[in-house]
């Protein structure tokens, strides 16, 4: 197993998961511990880095705090979002290990447990599904079979990341974490990013080469992607803000607004930095979520998604340049049976970027089946 990386949870059961098949919960109990020193660190770490690259933006994002995976056939279970419990179960044909699939059954988009403690605290959790997921046979209660994923999020922005994972202090305050709130991820900002395994029509995954000019992972070979905002979430529902002036209130009123930027928002990463259009991509399907030990545990939703052009029509576009074109140098391609058998020992796994080595490991644990139907993305 790469140190670098690690799969948080996998929906290899159900070969991905569609945007339909995904909810959030929302609230600013979900959001990152903090104390006035650690403020104050961050405000210096932030200042640093802007008299050394003043074109960063400090953009607010989602922060991953824990989430529900479910299946129809096992109970109820809420899981933290550092570490997978040793007792959860495998589906058949699956082997089981660090990073296996959370398995448990919640057909439920509200009705979660409030409690802090109980938040932070891996358990099983009896929860009332909503009706609208419920079927009712005499007195038994029947679900549909559609699992779903519940995302519990907050509110972070990149300057918390900054000054908290990508810190020199990251190691001091997972410990701290742990010592004060039992949960070593509490202090930090753990932002939600997002990545793409796009597959073109001739069964080639296409990868980028980054810039050295970029914050992280200058030169290495990474993926499309990048970060849901909730500030086109506000837009979305005809609120206009500032990045300073989103709140967790704005989005509660749709939390299906906030699932739409997470499945969009990966299809225009693709767009923007491989200048592929929208209308020849198919619709994202989400892999599972990696972690990214050399950002502290980062998250990053790593989808599938398949394109109807050849890998020479999409290298043609690539070099007529995007509207992120200077945040990579290359585009390089990997045909399908060599993306699904690369590993550490592979030569080129080592010119891999952890978010793209983190979005190979679950590619290969969900084996999504391509397809050639392409969907007109909308950002709804």
């Amino acid at each position: 197993m790469d140190p670098e990386v690690s799969v948080l949870f996998h929906c290899a059961h159900w070969t991905g998961l569609q945007d339909s098949q995904v909810g959030v919960e929302l609230s600013e109990r979900y959001n990152r511990k903090s104390d006035s020193a650690l403020e104050r660190h961050i405000s210096e770490v932030w200042i640093e880095r802007l008299s050394k690259e003043p074109w960063l933006f400090n953009g607010a994002k989602f922060r991953l705090h824990s989430f529900c995976l479910a299946s129809p056939k096992l109970q109820p279970s809420i899981y933290s979002s550092h570490a997978p419990p040793e007792h959860c179960q495998q589906a058949e044909g699956t082997q089981t290990g660090e990073g296996d699939a959370l398995w448990g059954h919640s057909a439920l988009r509200n009705g979660l447990p409030k409690t802090e403690n109980e938040d932070i605290t891996q358990q099983n959790t009896q929860v009332s599904p909503s009706n609208e997921h419920k079927k009712c046979k005499g007195n038994a209660v029947e679900y549909d079979d559609k699992p779903l994923l519940i995302l519990r999020l907050g509110l972070t922005s990149y300057k918390e990341y900054l000054g908290t994972n990508w810190s020199c202090q990251a190691a001091e305050l997972r410990q701290r974490g742990q010592t004060e709130y039992k949960d070593p991820l509490a202090l930090l900002a753990q932002p939600l990013g997002v990545g793409a395994i796009l597959c073109t029509s001739d069964d080639q995954v296409v990868f980028i080469r980054r810039s050295q000019k970029v914050a992280e992972a200058g030169g290495l070979l990474d993926i499309p992607g990048g970060h849901p905002e909730p500030k086109a979430v506000c837009e979305s529902l005809g609120e206009t803000v500032s990045e300073e002036q989103i709140t967790m209130e704005m989005m509660q009123r749709r939390p299906s607004a906030v699932v739409a930027e997470l499945f969009f928002s990966v299809s225009a990463e693709i767009r923007d930095e491989v200048n592929v259009p929208l209308s020849v991509l198919g619709a994202p399907v989400l892999l599972g979520v990696a972690l990214n030990h050399t950002s502290a545990g980062r998250p990053s939703a790593e989808f599938f998604v398949s394109c109807s052009l050849t890998s020479k029509e999409v290298q043609e576009l690539y070099w007529k340049g995007g509207a992120e074109a200077n945040e990579s140098t290359d585009v390089v391609f990997l045909s399908r049976a060599e993306a699904l058998q690369l590993s550490s020992s592979s030569p080129l796994w080592s010119e891999l970027c952890p978010s793209a080595k983190g979005a190979v490991l679950l590619y290969q644990t969900v084996n999504p089946r391509r397809t050639h139907n392409t969907t007109k993305q909308a950002h709804t």
